[in-house]
């Protein structure tokens, strides 16, 4: 069994004496203690050593990636034996896969292992013969620099650094700027206040000030290259009036050295400003698009790389700077923030009030798919972003007008109509099923109530058989007529009676109406019909009169 060991100088190969000694790893650091003791149970078979720092760095990168490199290739031919085969044991398991694969040599990596080769490492100056201390030393330190040099050469995440210091950078140069112009106006106001009122723009200002010197030459001095002609006649108009102080010559070339060093920062900024557009565009395309170069840098700098803001969620790249307000909201139990470092962009600047949410929320959405684009595509356009910001800028718009739809381009779902159903269940009366007639007055009164005709028909089939009579009648006829209205007139009255009773055992108000409906109907019915009797019979309506007047108390 043989054990692959690797050090700075070359690769070492051991053969492992004692095979029983790796099932006893708790006190297998005690073989160890001395030199003879570490030779009793590992002798070095092979070493292959390095020929220079490139060939070293080339193998421990290799190693890294869990790949065989060269040099490891060919120690391990010489190991390989057709008529015996040996396990070797390793301290990384990929690298052991590797070595499977490549040599079909059985490789063996586990905690016995491991602790195997911490003890080999203890004993490594004194198994290792033929390398003295110092070229040990000296060849760790110098793969050492060489593997870190590689490192931050090659790792794609070292690239925005210079986007991170040049952002950092810019926003202290804007803190220094405004120091110095606050001192600038303070210290040159006590000689001409007036003129810190007139101009607004700090570069005029400056410019100003160095150009004239004190008040008193502003009346010989030509400003027609630095301020319009109205700002020009107010400043002259000012410096004939000013309650300034007076101050020496001294005083005024020490500001005006402050206003250079203003001046020559603030062209600095400007093209550091351009530089950091440049590698911005270069870096993440879509990101820029969206957002601009400041607040995109800005959001990489609070990230720490690009590949770290593309990580996070778009709820996170949409409250991104506000921690303070979320933790803050969330102790107290308010409303959490809606915009974090977001909020400075062009887009979400130039919405309302009440839609800088909502537009923050779909920028988040959009920045946070172009940063993985950016971080993570081949190659990188920015079609992309274009793109998300036309929607995005359509999407700004709708919300402005007040029409609430979609982004995308997806159609809703259709919404549900509630239907409600309606019991049409008739039932059926089984009194009503026999066709002989009936002798009992209830059954026949209610047979009659349901099935009677309403007010209008009465009227229109009374009329229509006043129309079907015949003009000229008989005597006969006319007194067979007499009677049978007087029966009609005698069995209308009993049915009334017999309805009155029926609602006046019921508690409910609609029967009542009822019946007073049938009453009136029955009473215009009479009329009708008594209109047709002849005055002979004016005692038998009296009597009906009375009978009625009865049955309604």
């Amino acid at each position: 069994m043989f054990v692959l060991y690797e050090t700075p100088a070359g690769y070492a190969i051991f053969k492992l004496l004692d095979d029983n000694k790796l099932k006893e790893i708790d006190n297998l650091y005690l073989e160890f203690e001395s030199p003879e003791k570490a030779g009793k149970i590992v002798k070095l078979k092979h070493f292959e050593k390095f020929a220079d720092t490139t060939e070293a760095l080339s193998a421990a990168t290799a190693a890294v990636e869990g790949k065989v490199s060269k040099t490891l290739k060919k120690a391990l031919k010489k190991l390989v034996v057709d008529d015996v085969q040996n396990q070797l044991l390793v301290a990384d398991a990929k690298l052991g896969n590797a070595i499977k694969d490549k040599l079909s040599l059985q490789c063996v990596s586990n905690t016995s292992v491991q602790e195997l080769m911490r003890c080999i490492r203890n004993q490594s100056e004194n198994l290792l013969s033929g390398l003295p201390k110092k070229e040990m030393t000296a060849m760790s330190l110098g793969l050492a620099h060489s593997l870190s040099r590689y490192k931050l050469k090659f790792s794609p995440d070292k690239i925005d650094t210079m986007i991170v210091q040049a952002q950092s950078l810019l926003d202290d140069l804007d803190k220094e700027l405004n120091n110095y112009m606050m001192r600038v106006r303070e210290w040159y106001g006590w000689h001409f206040p007036e003129l810190g009122k007139i101009l607004t723009d700090n570069v005029a200002y400056i410019k100003t000030i160095k150009l004239v010197g004190t008040r008193d030459n502003m009346a010989d001095t030509d400003l027609s290259d630095i301020l319009m002609e109205e700002l020009e006649q107010k400043v002259k108009e000012a410096a004939e009036i000013s309650m300034g102080t007076e101050i020496s010559e001294e005083d005024i070339i020490n500001i005006q050295n402050l206003c250079d060093e203003i001046l020559s920062i603030n062209e600095y900024r400007a093209h550091l400003s351009e530089y950091l557009k440049t590698r911005m565009m270069a870096m993440a395309p879509n990101l820029t698009v969206l957002v601009g170069e400041t607040v995109g840098a800005r959001l990489i700098a609070h990230a720490g790389s690009l590949v770290n803001l593309a990580k996070h969620p778009a709820s996170t790249v949409q409250i991104l700077g506000s921690e303070k307000a979320l933790f803050r909201a969330l102790k107290t139990k308010k409303d959490t923030p809606k915009y974090g470092l977001i909020y400075h962009a062009s887009m979400v600047g130039s919405a309302s009030t009440k839609n800088k949410g909502r537009i923050s929320r779909s920028l988040a959405a959009k920045a946070s798919l172009a940063t993985r684009v950016d971080a993570f595509g081949d190659d990188v356009t920015m079609e992309l972003g274009i793109g998300h910001r036309a929607k995005l800028e359509t999407r700004l718009r709708m919300l402005e007008e007040g029409i609430n739809t979609r982004l995308s381009g997806v159609k809703a779902k259709a919404k549900l109509q509630k239907f409600h159903a309606v019991s049409e269940v008739k039932t059926f009366k089984a009194a009503f099923d026999s066709t002989l007639p009936s002798t009992s007055k209830k059954v026949k009164m209610e047979h009659e109530a349901e099935n009677a005709p309403s007010l209008k028909k009465v009227k229109v089939e009374t009329d229509a058989a006043e129309e079907e009579e015949p003009e000229i009648q008989t005597p006969n006829k006319k007194m067979k007529k007499k009677k049978d209205v007087k029966e009609e007139a005698v069995e209308e009255e009993e049915q009334t009676v017999e309805m009155a009773d029926v609602a006046e055992e019921g508690s409910s108000k609609k029967k009542k109406k009822k019946v007073k409906h049938e009453q009136e109907a029955d009473e215009s019915v009479l009329a009708e019909s008594v209109m047709e009797v002849p005055a002979s019979d004016k005692k038998d309506k009296k009597k009906k009169k009375k009978k009625q007047a009865e049955a309604d108390e």
